[in-house]
């Protein structure tokens, strides 16, 4: 008999590829209008299970059951328009030439009098940013936006569609807590609806905040299911990694030495009037809300924007810093918000990633020592616990948070002293962003100045030793680490200029 309550069933899916069982007779029901959390370390298979659920690869064995009716497979295209299956992946699917409203109705734009109606278009965009509480011109491009504002986007995109079911998954990685409580308040209205949500995030307290039922997955395969009232963030993680968690954060001891980095009254098109000193062996953290110009700050500091006013000094020297090659001759290193665009080069493989920036010290006569590469390679392989199945794999087929461990080891490789992490936790599990924070720890202690960039609030509050808030491309103020609170930053930073 079918319960006209479940809108999708999974029945015993499972899916391999070379070396890798990445479902293994996976079975779940999720109800209309119920937010269902998915949980688990990068790695556990959550990635495939969504790719199966919106059409996008085919299941080796089982079948998927849409509102009682069985389907073994089905198109994108399918999925899309005929059930109202969309996922907003981490991801993100936009294309950077187009405007924010281009995007939203490409392939479906409106026409009058066969010409494109744009202006209903572009009322069309600012009511979906409207309701989802954001207000961004639609008539900006893709590539003008930062990480967080293309979610936004993705999001926008989503809920144009006559949506049954919204995949997340990590929705609220680049945004702050009050934007984070704008997007739960539209998933109670999609809920109020009938729309079913499935919510994958690494931010347990999100899950355990907005998700009636939630399910633990490790390594391919379904560990337990959990009705949110029953359970807490503790039992999550223990049941993600399969062993107890120590202590989340790491412990600071590290000692401050001289100033490495002085930024004075930098300005470029997007950031103003930026002031600040970053010593050896601090951490040094940056915070802000969507658009606050925190990205920007790491942009100009790198070679990437144009300083337009302003000086940087290295050491008490001056220095013009024209482009980030330049950048990385002085010994600034940037691990990038966006992995996917700046950060990894993905069809290439994890060694030929983590020897790119290196290549110089590799070369005897113009020719690669492959010894020396190999070396180095496994090293970092095996100091950041990178989960590949040879060094030899292309990095797009990584999951996010190993290729986020890419990312580092290319810029750890080059043995930086001042390194800048933007987001350098975005869509990775717990037992990751503990080794991350870890690594931060062990680079602050051997002397690095390190820049770290998050719209994480707590890791900030945990791993800064100062903190300086933006807002609108210019600093509101400066925080120590034992003043901080996240009330006090979030105040900060609501403040305009």
């Amino acid at each position: 008999m079918v319960d006209n309550r479940i809108f999708l069933s999974l029945r015993n899916i499972a899916k391999s590829y070379p070396g890798v069982k990445a479902l293994n007779n996976i079975n779940i029901d999720i109800n209309k209008g119920e937010i269902l959390g998915v949980v688990g370390e990068n790695g556990a298979g959550k990635s495939t299970l969504i790719k199966i659920i919106t059409g996008a690869i085919q299941a080796d064995k089982g079948e998927i059951l849409i509102e009682g009716k069985p389907y073994i497979s089905y198109s994108p295209h399918e999925a899309l328009f005929d059930f109202g299956i969309i996922a907003i992946y981490q991801e993100f699917n936009l294309v950077s030439s187009l405007s924010i409203t281009e995007n939203i109705f490409l392939g479906r734009e409106m026409e009058k009098n066969l010409f494109l109606d744009c202006r209903q278009m572009e009322k069309a965009t600012r009511k979906i940013l409207s309701d989802i509480g954001f207000s961004i011109n639609p008539k900006r491009t893709i590539k003008e936006l930062s990480v967080a504002e293309q979610q936004i986007v993705e999001i926008a995109k989503a809920l144009s569609y006559d949506v049954k079911l919204l995949i997340m998954d990590e929705p609220t990685a680049p945004l702050m807590p009050n934007e984070v409580a704008q997007l739960f308040k539209l998933i109670d209205q999609l809920k109020s609806r009938g729309v079913s949500v499935i919510y994958i995030s690494h931010r347990l307290e999100e899950a355990l905040n907005i998700c009636e039922r939630i399910i633990v997955m490790r390594d391919g395969n379904l560990i337990k299911k959990l009705n949110t009232k029953e359970t807490d963030r503790k039992e999550l993680i223990s049941l993600m990694v399969g062993r107890k968690l120590g202590q989340e954060y790491p412990s600071r001891e590290g000692s401050h030495g001289d100033v490495l980095l002085s930024v004075r009254h930098v300005s470029t098109s997007l950031i103003r009037d930026i002031c600040f000193d970053l010593h050896a062996g601090e951490i040094f953290g940056i915070a802000g809300l969507v658009g606050s110009g925190r990205t920007e700050i790491a942009n100009a500091i790198f070679g990437i924007d144009r300083i337009h006013n302003g000086e940087i000094f290295l050491r008490n020297k001056k220095v013009k810093i024209c482009n980030p090659l330049e950048a990385m001759r002085l010994e600034i290193g940037l691990i990038p918000e966006d992995r996917k665009r700046s950060g990894i080069l993905g069809k290439m493989s994890v060694k030929q990633n983590i020897s790119f920036s290196i290549l110089p010290k590799l070369t005897n006569w113009f020719f690669i020592n492959e010894q020396k590469e190999n070396k180095v390679v496994d090293e970092f392989i095996d100091r950041l616990k990178i989960k590949t199945p040879d060094k030899d794999k292309q990095v797009q087929f990584l999951s996010g948070g190993n290729q986020q461990k890419v990312v580092l080891s290319k810029m750890l490789a080059s043995d930086c002293e001042i390194i800048i992490f933007d987001e350098p936790t975005r869509g990775i599990d717990v037992g990751a962003k503990h080794e991350i924070y870890s690594l931060m720890n062990q680079l602050s202690n051997t002397g690095k100045g390190i820049i770290m960039i998050s719209s994480d609030l707590p890791e900030l509050l945990n791993m800064a030793d100062r903190i300086m808030v933006m807002n609108s491309g210019c600093v509101k103020g400066f925080v120590e680490k034992e003043n901080a609170t996240q009330d006090y930053i979030l105040d900060l930073a609501s403040i305009e200029c």
